[in-house]
């Protein structure tokens, strides 16, 4: 029950954590490397004719790859958002990722501008991806790990989920995209929920989890009971 006049708890010795370094991630499963022009062929042959992958991005689809690299080189700089190239082991750059809206004075990170392709999707690689950037933002010191997207993009939300976001709500009319409408439904971890969920996230990846390349355990099934609030569109 809320008090008149109560405040948030203090956080004692907590500080701003920095803004996030550009180095490469590694796991069992995949490597991320900063995005650069380097990995625009790869990245290229991974989504060229595939203007699908782009419904939900705020840049592309891209008519070439000159100008798939040109968009790459405008955004490969910036320090938010701030892109990640994907790899799985043994293959070719497949994919990316950023982090954005980066707030180090809140200890708030988002992750975003998702752009998996066919080789990447539905992989413990991507997943371990996913969780990689999440490790590395908590490491840093950053309190809550937010995941926004299109209140249409049923695929996003059941991902967030599956990785055990807890949803927020959606906010209406929040933004405008490619000259379109877009409700936002926002999900996020806390730092107190990243240890428990941490911990299933190894479970699952655990190369033990998988048999002639089929999950033993499904990781929803390790995340349903840490999720505080459920999807309702799901």
């Amino acid at each position: 029950m809320f008090k008149p006049g109560a405040i948030g708890p203090e956080l004692g010795a907590w500080q701003a954590p920095p803004h996030p370094p550009r180095v490469e991630l590694s796991g069992a499963w995949v490597d991320l490397a900063p995005l650069s022009v380097d990995h625009a062929p790869a990245l290229w042959r991974a989504v060229e004719a595939r203007p699908e992958l782009w419904t939900y991005m705020g840049g592309g689809p891209f008519a070439s790859e000159a100008e798939f690299a040109e968009w790459i080189v405008t955004v490969a700089p910036g320090a938010d958002p701030q892109f990640w190239a994907i790899r799985p082991k043994g293959g070719d750059w497949a994919g990316m990722a950023s982090y954005l809206r980066i707030t180090p004075k809140d200890g708030v990170i988002e992750v975003g501008n998702i752009l998996f392709s066919p080789v990447l999707q539905g992989t413990p690689a991507a997943t371990e991806a996913m969780v990689l950037m999440m490790r590395f933002a908590f490491d840093l010191g950053y309190r809550r790990y937010e995941w926004k997207c299109n209140a249409l993009n049923l695929p996003s939300r059941r991902a967030a989920q599956r990785l055990g976001f807890s949803y927020e709500g959606t906010f209406r009319q929040h933004m405008v995209i490619k000259g379109r409408n877009r409700d936002t439904a926002w999900f996020s971890i806390t730092d107190v929920e990243w240890p428990v969920l941490e911990a299933a996230y190894r479970r699952w990846l655990d190369p033990a989890n998988f048999v002639e390349g089929r999950q033993v355990v499904a990781l929803s099934d390790l995340t349903r009971g840490l999720i505080t609030a459920r999807d309702p569109a799901l």
